[in-house]
């Protein structure tokens, strides 16, 4: 039997945090593309209040772990001086019109599918075998010779990492990096808060509320369990919050090669999120089995998980791994993936409302482009 390890002990914490998080999001209904959704069709800020609320949170306790000593979030591989900004770019985009195509982005998938939704079983299994394959099989020659040919190296240009602070400082010649930090956390993280607390939609519901707080306490969590008690020089972990897609792809994997595989952080959170909302859906008695209703519904789960598998290893996460983890380290590719993300999701919105008009392909996309950029432009038509 394998020695129990100090990558067991962080795991099992993974595990813990993980369903607390799937617990809570499927209580309280989490999803950044209904936030996307809510916004687009109704003008609703509640989820996206949620969503902006865990950014905030996850932004200031990231920045009391680092301001403290705790955690080094500089490990991290979001604060890498390699800046990948074509994949962030274009596999954002990718990743938001997946996670449309799909019904939900990878953890609003493992969320409804400990729900009984073996719909979201397949999205997850597509999800799961794309993201392996760009990240070490076919796919990952492709990734290679295009996106990672495109990245620059920072350190080139003086810079140590891709993180806000690091150019703030560059820029201005401030010595005190850790005050600097502290400050820019404190600030940008209040300001995500405040945004959210703006709109009497999401004052007003306590499941947004309790799911910005929470989901965004786990991110910290996450960086706490990995950063701080993974710490150990003889059998050390790598420093990681909560991500989804690559850890969808391992967890596949690992389920596949279990006898010559060791779980990991990433992996135990996988199998979290589906225990924590397999345990809130029996517990409310929201448990069902449901399943496809037609073909073209499949294809489209189908394409979507393709997409989202491909686009969020080539963006380096998610709307949990780049919209809420990768926003905590301040990194400036996070805030770029995830602007990608929103613009891909809310673009394939578009499309698919203006297809239903039996418009043609390429004049509902020239349309959506157009009312995305250039605001009110869909109510003056």
């Amino acid at each position: 039997m394998e020695e129990f390890g100090n990558v067991h002990v962080v795991s099992l914490g993974g595990f813990v945090i993980a369903m607390v998080f799937g617990f809570v999001a499927n209580k309280t209904h989490f999803c950044a593309m209904g936030a996307i959704s809510d916004l687009l069709h109704m003008e609703s800020h509640g989820r996206l209040g949620a969503w902006f609320t865990a950014i905030g949170i996850a932004i200031i306790g990231t920045g009391i772990l680092q301001f403290t000593g705790l955690v080094d979030v500089s490990k991290s591989r979001y604060l890498t001086p390699n800046f990948g900004w074509l994949g962030y770019v274009v596999g954002g985009v990718l990743f938001g019109v997946g996670m449309t195509l799909a019904a939900g982005c990878g953890q609003r998938n493992l969320v409804r599918f400990g729900g009984g939704n073996l719909k979201a079983l397949v999205v997850l299994l597509v999800l799961g075998i794309t993201a392996y394959m760009t990240m070490r099989g076919l796919l990952g020659l492709v990734r290679i010779n295009t996106v990672d040919a495109a990245t620059v190296d920072l350190s080139n240009y003086g810079l140590a990492d891709q993180g806000l602070v690091t150019s703030i400082q560059a820029f201005a010649g401030i010595d005190d990096q850790r005050w600097l930090r502290a400050i820019v956390a404190g600030l940008l993280g209040l300001a995500f808060i405040g945004a959210a607390l703006r709109h009497a939609e999401f004052r007003n519901t306590f499941d947004h509320i309790l799911a910005g707080v929470v989901l965004g306490g786990t991110v910290v969590a996450a960086w706490y369990v990995t950063g701080h008690l993974g710490n150990d020089e003889f059998d050390p972990v790598p420093v990681e919050g909560i991500s989804f897609i690559s850890s969808t792809g391992n967890a596949v994997n690992y389920l596949m090669t279990f006898t010559g595989s060791t779980i990991n952080f990433g992996i135990a959170l996988v199998f979290g999120v589906i225990a924590g909302s397999f345990l809130y859906a029996i517990l409310s008695g929201n448990f069902r089995i449901e399943t496809f209703s037609n073909r073209s519904e499949m294809i489209s789960y189908l394409v979507g998980g393709a997409l989202m598998g491909f686009g969020g290893i080539l963006s380096l996460g998610c709307t949990i791994g780049q919209g809420i983890t990768g926003m905590s380290t301040l990194a400036i590719g996070s805030a770029i993936a995830l602007i990608s993300i929103i613009f891909g999701s809310a673009l394939t919105m578009k499309v698919e409302y203006h297809l239903l008009d039996e418009r043609g392909f390429f004049d509902a996309v020239r349309t959506g482009l157009a009312e995305l950029l250039i605001p009110g432009l869909r109510h003056a038509s």
